[in-house]
């Protein structure tokens, strides 16, 4: 049988109707960013302190004195979680004795924050930290270290969200516990997901793969969405677009159904996938750790942020070209080896050049993001049509499990600023180096069959039973395309 861009070559590379499917597509994905890092808002945490109770009856110099000072970049902050003991102090209030002249305060007892904590609104008015999880182990230095604790833990913060999500369900109740209904973090939630809901409409607009649709014998499926294609590009179809004969042969073949488990049958297919998985996994770790990170770095959130978001314009811009005329593997690993050293070269920069800082940062997430945007074309020609969606879904999957585990990068700057700039940097130069060795897929045809996809670089193969047999018939086996020439 003829193959897929042979039967649809009349309808032309770039027409009305793949323009439409592209751009449609496209909007799909781009409410995606914006819950994707609305996290960096929603949930950051303020400068804080303990709160002192009016109750507490002190003087004005004690009130002021109250919150032990610790260093923080150069300067002397009140402590987030800890306080004098009130009792002690009150004494010391009522007896007239003054903080710093007669009584040293570094003798002084320490309590937690026991009447909880007043939040700073210098950058955010409101998040979820400080109205639902606004207790210690949240807002604490040991917070990050507790949040790995029982399952129960996480089901009960998903159960004060959707409680201050939807406050005015539950009563009056729920108004005493921090005037929550509205709130300003509740509407940038709520202007971030109204877009993805409208996406869903684009399912009666964006039609199945033909090409997929071919591969699990539903002929007519295929050649309905071909007309209509044909129509909308202003094209007049052939009157046959599959061949009877050839369709009598395929039909008389049995359909083989193809499971999760064929991503790992053969062990070039095995290696691919594990490859794809590792390289997947640690794109995610970079980008979305980078993401996460932002507003640590020195300087205003806000403009960090917008920073953060712009540099990945020209990055998919630089991705595009180089897809279009670079080699996948040299494109890919450039842009790795770029992100990655720029990030080990930060932890070099001095204290005063914080903007060098920045920009390494950026560059780095420059750098990734070209690698994240060209690795779904990538993975995509590497894998044969029959198992295509699986291949990316479970590639996917990979890179999801990436964004779960980067904030965990992100906490280790509390012990080490430049930790997760060191860890990340490593992890994107090794993948770098991964990348080298799979399949060249540049200039290549599209594997249709798993024997057809080419083979991972510098591993020596047997050749099947099936390409035997072709290559006595006088075919070019398609298994043996050399990736090597480029």
């Amino acid at each position: 049988m003829r193959d897929y861009e042979e039967v649809t070559a009349f309808l032309g590379e770039w027409g009305p109707f793949q323009r439409l499917i592209f751009f449609l597509l496209s909007a799909s994905i781009i409410p995606n960013g914006f819950n994707g890092m609305s996290v960096v808002f929603l949930t950051g945490t303020p400068e804080h302190h303990c709160r002192v109770p009016d109750t507490a009856n002190l003087s004005s110099a004690w009130r002021n004195h109250s919150i032990p000072l610790v260093r923080q970049d150069d300067r002397e902050v009140p402590h987030s979680c800890r306080r004098y003991r009130l009792a002690t102090i009150s004494n010391f209030s009522a007896l007239g004795l003054e903080p710093g002249r007669d009584v040293d305060l570094e003798q002084l007892e320490q309590e937690s924050c026991l009447d909880g904590w007043e939040f700073s609104q210098d950058v955010y008015l409101s998040t979820i930290v400080t109205e639902v999880w606004s207790e210690e182990r949240a807002v604490c230095d040991h917070g990050h270290a507790d949040r790995l604790q029982l399952p129960t833990d996480l089901l009960k913060e998903l159960r004060d969200v959707y409680c201050a999500v939807c406050p005015c369900r539950h009563g009056p109740d729920l108004q005493l516990r921090g005037s929550i209904c509205p709130g300003d973090w509740r509407m940038l939630l709520l202007a971030l997901t109204v877009p993805g809901v409208l996406c869903a409409a684009l399912w009666w607009f964006i039609p199945e793969s033909p090409r997929w649709l071919i591969s699990q014998g539903r002929y007519k499926e295929a050649e309905v969405i071909i007309r209509k294609a044909a129509k909308i590009n202003g094209i007049v179809a052939p009157s046959t677009i599959f061949d009877p004969s050839e369709l009598q042969d395929l039909r008389s073949k049995k359909q083989q159904s193809h499971r999760i488990l064929d991503l790992f049958r053969t062990r070039n297919i095995r290696i691919v996938t594990i490859m794809s998985i590792i390289l997947w996994l640690t794109i995610a770790v970079g980008y979305f750790g980078l993401s996460l990170d932002t507003p640590n770095l020195h300087g205003d959130i806000y403009l960090n942020c917008f920073l953060s978001a712009v540099v990945e314009v020209p990055a998919y811009v630089l991705a595009w070209l180089l897809l279009q005329h670079v080699p996948r593997r040299y494109s890919m690993a450039t842009a790795l080896f770029l992100g990655g050293s720029v990030l080990l070269f930060v932890q070099l920069v001095p204290p005063d050049l914080y903007y060098l800082a920045t920009v390494l940062v950026m560059i780095g997430k420059f750098g990734i993001t070209s690698a994240f945007s060209m690795v779904y074309v990538y993975t995509a020609e590497l894998y044969p049509t029959v198992v295509r969606n699986m291949g990316v879904g479970v590639s996917s999957t990979a890179s999801r499990l990436g964004s779960i585990l980067s904030p965990y990068f992100v906490y280790l700057g509390d012990y080490d600023r430049f930790l997760p700039y060191i860890l990340m940097g490593s992890l994107t130069i090794l993948t770098a180096i991964l990348t080298l060795f799979f399949p060249e897929s540049f200039g290549s045809p599209l594997p249709d069959t798993i024997d057809q996809m080419l083979r991972v670089k510098g591993i020596k193969y047997r050749q099947t039973p099936s390409q035997t047999r072709m290559l006595k018939d006088g075919e070019e086996s398609p298994t043996i395309l050399k990736s090597t020439a480029f």
